[in-house]
């Protein structure tokens, strides 16, 4: 092994460690060099006067509210702060993007695909944009409609919600690695980087415990995504449709939910 991969991966033990003990999380990590001239003003905007009403916030004003809301530190943004509102994060956080793809079959293939989006931005578009890309990839059953209607998606809207919100805010953001997406005949799979944190299994998540490993994150998500926060999103996602396995790897430092259309 190389001195440099050797390194790196101390590196990341060594985050981990300190993420488990509570002293850093991936989400308040600095993104070196990244300041308010990179703030998104639309998006940043928009959160502000859904959150607070008709507040007038002038640009010489914002880098005070980005350190109030624990989105800066020091005049630079930080994980969070980056992901949720400045412009094209993925330019400085390439790893933190969604990667999709279609398949015709039930395996992967490295050349045939039916479709394929790598999906970046700011993360409220980016959860809508992976929503969508799974949304046209799955049938619409008539079920016991009027051959009128519109049908309804094979899985249901609330589990992919659930489950892609899951995925972006609870993800290991220490792991330079992109969120994926892929599509099956028989079922589509979620792939998360980072195994579940410290003690927490799949029966756990099942049952409703939770560990949030992202808190600024997760205190953004539940205002700006359909995300609550509270341990529930698993078993609502089940309740809707209870045809998925969740797949935690260890070894391999990923989690996996695997849902399948039936």
């Amino acid at each position: 092994m190389e001195a440099a991969e050797l390194l790196r991966i101390i590196r990341e033990e060594m985050q981990r460690m300190f993420q488990s003990s509570s002293l850093i999380h991936g989400d308040e990590v600095p993104v070196h060099n990244l300041t308010v001239d990179a703030l998104d003003m639309y998006e940043f905007r928009h959160y502000i006067k859904q959150q607070y009403g008709d507040v007038e916030l002038e640009e010489g004003e914002c880098l005070q509210w980005l350190h109030n809301l624990n989105l800066m530190r020091d005049g630079v943004f930080n994980v969070a702060g980056a992901l949720l509102f400045t412009r094209e994060p993925e330019r400085r956080l390439p790893a933190f993007v969604v990667k999709c793809a279609s398949f015709p079959g039930t395996d992967i293939h490295t050349s045939q695909y039916a479709d394929s989006e790598d999906i970046a931005g700011a993360l409220r578009q980016v959860f809508k944009d992976t929503l969508a890309f799974v949304s046209r990839n799955l049938l619409r059953l008539q079920k016991d409609k009027s051959v009128n209607s519109v049908g309804e998606m094979e899985i249901p809207k609330v589990t992919l919600e659930e489950l892609i919100v899951n995925a972006l805010v609870h993800r290991d953001y220490f792991v330079s690695a992109p969120v994926r997406v892929f599509v099956f005949s028989d079922r589509v799979e979620i792939v998360s980087p980072g195994h579940l944190p410290n003690n927490l299994t799949v029966e756990h998540i099942k049952n409703g415990n939770s560990n949030i490993r992202n808190p600024i994150l997760a205190s953004f998500a539940a205002k700006m995504l359909p995300y609550r926060g509270l341990g529930t999103g698993i078993r609502r996602a089940l309740k809707e449709h209870p045809h998925i396995d969740f797949v935690d790897y260890r070894d391999g430092n990923l989690f996996k939910a695997i849902i399948y259309r039936v």
